[in-house]
């Protein structure tokens, strides 16, 4: 297969039902969020697209090795980070990012990726903790997002606390690199009293912003989160964390980031209010991507993601609705001085704001206020 990473931009792989994205933020800085290596995909047949082959590839070389500047797991489901084992013997990983929830996991609820995650941070913390404020170094360095009760406990005393980021935080430097002209990331998830909640609803979320001069490139990244921390989310973020030009679709296309069943109610209900404000946050140009296989034209009730139903709501709030495995290469969006462009794939014949006076009337309720942090 013939490809070539964006000079600035993002890369969603064909992957099947799992999360694989690469950020170029310039020649020599790389974040991958997440990683679902099939081993099939190495077949030339195979529609999925071997990620660590290509990371291989196409990453810098120092000392003669492949160079990633940071990998972030959003949560330690096995879609999200298989083959990491094999990512840490062939990439040298300058910085991992992870939330405190893999600590909280007994090896029997972990696949041997996540067990292999698992030991690579707790080996880092103990490095962070044994360098006494100091930089670690290349390979040994760690960055945790989210509040936990656990970072009180014995083992994490003396954690130093620039290495731990809260919602409500922005980030500008990666594996020890300032790269605010180029790069930003803002924290949404997870919040403290999430931490003990179900393994997606601690998933990290987070806006990423790409920079080229004035022009600027935002991703909406929030993992397998479902309605009641979305809703949250939008409701204490400022508008301008959470605008868009490309959001990839939790959990895969899941229904349930806008159908739920709150209590006292007897079915799943749509929350369109929900859908309104991620339309309200879309830029111009966009895209929502979603991870997966082909999304079907309808499902029974049981069916995993993706969903038809989330596919439907979607293609009311953006310019193109795109699902990864039905495209012959990556999804790319590229951003440079000129504008932001989404390469190798059909505008759809809609604009977002068309198919939205269709379907619906979108008005935002106003935001809450929200402390952040530990509290």
């Amino acid at each position: 297969m013939s490809f070539e990473l964006p000079t600035r931009g993002l890369v969603f792989w064909p992957v099947e039902n799992g999360d694989s994205t690469t950020v170029v933020i310039c020649d020599d800085t790389h974040l991958q969020v997440d990683l679902n290596h099939l081993e099939k995909a190495e077949d030339d047949d195979e529609k999925a697209w071997p990620v660590i082959d290509e990371l291989v590839e196409r990453l810098p070389k120092v000392d003669d090795r492949p160079y990633l500047s940071a990998f972030a797991l959003t949560h330690p489901d096995q879609d999200h980070c298989r083959g990491f084992e094999e990512l840490l013997e062939e990439v040298v990983i300058g910085e991992l990012w992870f939330t405190p929830r893999i600590f909280r996991e007994y090896n029997k609820d972990l696949s041997d990726d996540a067990e292999a995650f698992k030991k690579e941070a707790e080996r880092r913390v103990e490095k962070t903790i044994e360098a006494e404020g100091d930089d670690p170094g290349a390979g040994d360095r760690v960055r945790i997002f989210g509040y936990s009760e656990i970072l009180e406990e014995d083992d994490f005393e003396g954690f130093p606390e620039d290495r731990l980021t809260v919602p409500g935080e922005e980030l500008t430097t990666i594996d020890e690199l300032e790269v605010s002209e180029d790069f930003r990331v803002f924290v949404h998830a997870p919040f403290k009293d999430d931490d003990a909640g179900e393994r997606n609803d601690t998933s990290l979320g987070m806006q990423l912003t790409l920079k080229d001069g004035t022009t600027e490139l935002r991703a909406l990244l929030l993992g397998d989160l479902s309605y009641p921390v979305v809703k949250r989310i939008f409701e204490v973020s400022d508008s301008d964390d959470l605008a868009w030009n490309v959001l990839l679709a939790p959990h895969h296309c899941s229904k349930a980031v806008m159908y739920w069943k709150d209590e006292g109610e007897d079915e799943e209900e749509l929350k369109e209010h929900i859908v309104d404000e991620m339309d309200e946050a879309s830029q111009t140009p966009n895209r929502v991507v979603s991870s997966s296989k082909t999304v079907p034209s309808s499902n029974k009730k049981g069916d995993d993601p993706p969903h038809a139903k989330a596919k439907e709501q979607y293609e009311t709030i953006t310019d193109s609705f795109l699902c990864t495995m039905d495209q012959h290469e990556p999804i790319v969006a590229e951003i440079k001085e000129k504008g932001v462009t989404f390469v190798g794939v059909a505008a759809a014949a809609k604009t977002a704001s068309q198919a939205a006076d269709e379907a619906r009337g979108s008005h935002r309720p106003p935001q809450s206020d929200h402390t952040y942090g530990r509290r």
